[in-house]
């Protein structure tokens, strides 16, 4: 084990970077925006899609790959893979015969400080006091 110590953020820190959802309500645009994402994700073969892919060695993966590990059809796996390209969280590229897939680091960082909440950290889980 490293005995390297890690510096501590203030709070206050944590309150400016925080998604707008925290300080004010979303926009109408905004909302369609992530819900789109949300939407997209709430397959579960997507989202176990979206985590493959940004597993893969390299941050891409060849849709040839992408198949295997799904008891669906190869159509279906484009289905999907088209509605998560549609959603803004993958890129695509033909190259050749194949299409390459990588997940859109945006669009992560999105939806992951839209679901922050300044002191999660500090609050006590519930029925722990």
């Amino acid at each position: 084990m490293s005995n390297l110590e890690l510096p501590v953020l203030d709070q206050g820190d944590a309150a400016a970077c925080c998604s707008p959802m925290v300080r004010e309500p979303l926009g109408e645009e905004a909302a369609t925006d992530l819900a789109k994402m949300f939407k997209a994700l709430s397959d579960p073969v997507r989202l176990r899609l979206l985590s493959l892919i940004a597993s893969y060695e390299g941050g891409e993966a060849c849709v040839c790959d992408l198949t295997g590990p799904f008891d669906v059809s190869q159509p279906t796996i484009s289905h999907h893979l088209k509605v998560l390209r549609e959603a803004g969280l993958v890129g695509s590229e033909r190259r050749g015969t194949w299409v390459y897939y990588w997940v859109l680091p945006a669009a992560l960082a999105k939806l992951s400080s839209l679901l922050q909440t300044p002191g999660a950290a500090a609050v006590p889980a519930k029925g722990a006091r």
